[in-house]
């Protein structure tokens, strides 16, 4: 049961980040790169399809516990100290709950798949035509 516990804490503190982030992202004070990167980690975060899906043993869960941390903690290293406290007491009160990226983070996904399928296609049809 400790340890459920101790799963389930991490699992809303990760989520408080990713609100946190989020509205950092939006923030004037940070700067265009920190927004790049926190917009493609808020995305994949809140995207309810994962690059590498779950049923995948091991590496299915692998972006879930390594990936989206790593991220955060790149996002982290980015954004203003100050910033980022602020978005954490906005993210703590509950500003913005009515935040809708899930469906862009899926969106963006979705490209990337797009994208690596048609990669593989051309460079397969380039050595086949040689």
């Amino acid at each position: 049961m400790r340890l459920l516990e101790r799963w389930r804490g991490w699992a809303k503190a990760l989520k408080r980040e990713t609100l946190a982030l989020y509205l950092a992202m939006r923030d004037a004070r940070t700067p265009w790169y920190a927004k790049l990167v926190a917009a493609c980690v808020v995305a994949y975060a809140l995207s309810p399809i994962d690059m590498i899906p779950d049923p995948i043993p091991v590496l299915g869960y692998l972006d879930d516990l390594v990936l989206i941390p790593l991220g955060v903690a790149l996002v982290r290293w980015l954004i203003p100290p100050q910033v980022l406290a602020d978005c954490r007491e906005q993210a703590d009160a509950g500003i913005d709950k009515k935040i809708r990226i899930g469906f862009v983070g899926a969106a963006v996904i979705v490209v990337l798949w797009i994208a690596t399928v048609l990669l593989l296609v051309w460079f397969t049809h380039r050595i086949v035509t040689r």
